[in-house]
C-alpha cells in the first residue's frame, strides 16, 4: 500500500517546474561525483601521512634520549639495519621532512579540489534548486 504524504507548496511548485537535465548539467553532475569520491581518497591518504608523520616524530623524541654509542635498529625496505643512534636522527629527520611535502601536496590537491566541487554546486544548485542533493 502506497503511502501519500502532504507536499508542501514549495513542493508542489518545484514538482511542477522540473528541470530537465540537459547533457552539460549530467556531466557537471558526474564530474561533481568524480571529485567526491577522489577528495574522499585523498582525505583517508592525508590522515594516514598525518599518522605516520606522528609516528616517526614519536620515534624522535626517544631516540634523544638514547645513547649516542648504541645502535638501533632502523628498517629499510623490508631489512633492518643496526646503525648509529646520530644516524638512524638523521634518517628519521629526512623522513619527516618527505612526510611533510606529501601532506602539503594532498592538502594542496585537496583544496583545489573543494574550489572545482564549491563551483559544480553553485552552478547545479542555481540550475536545479532543492531538487538536486550534493551533499554525501
Amino acid at each position: 500500500m502506497l503511502s501519500r504524504r502532504m507536499l508542501s507548496r514549495e513542493e508542489e511548485e518545484q514538482m511542477g517546474e522540473e528541470k530537465e537535465v540537459r547533457r552539460e548539467d549530467q556531466e557537471k553532475i558526474n564530474r561533481f561525483s568524480r571529485l567526491h569520491s577522489r577528495h574522499k581518497l585523498l582525505e583517508d591518504e592525508l590522515k594516514t601521512k598525518q599518522k605516520d608523520k606522528e609516528d616517526l616524530e614519536e620515534v624522535s623524541t626517544e631516540l634523544e634520549l638514547a645513547d649516542e654509542d648504541d645502535k638501533v635498529p632502523y628498517k629499510i625496505g623490508d631489512t633492518f639495519f643496526n646503525l648509529p643512534v646520530p644516524e638512524v636522527q638523521e634518517l628519521l629527520s629526512a623522513s619527516v621532512e618527505r612526510i611533510d611535502g606529501e601532506v602539503s601536496t594532498v592538502e594542496d590537491k585537496l583544496t583545489e579540489l573543494r574550489e572545482e566541487m564549491q563551483e559544480l554546486k553553485a552552478a547545479l544548485y542555481g540550475r536545479f534548486g532543492k531538487s538536486i542533493n550534493l551533499e554525501a
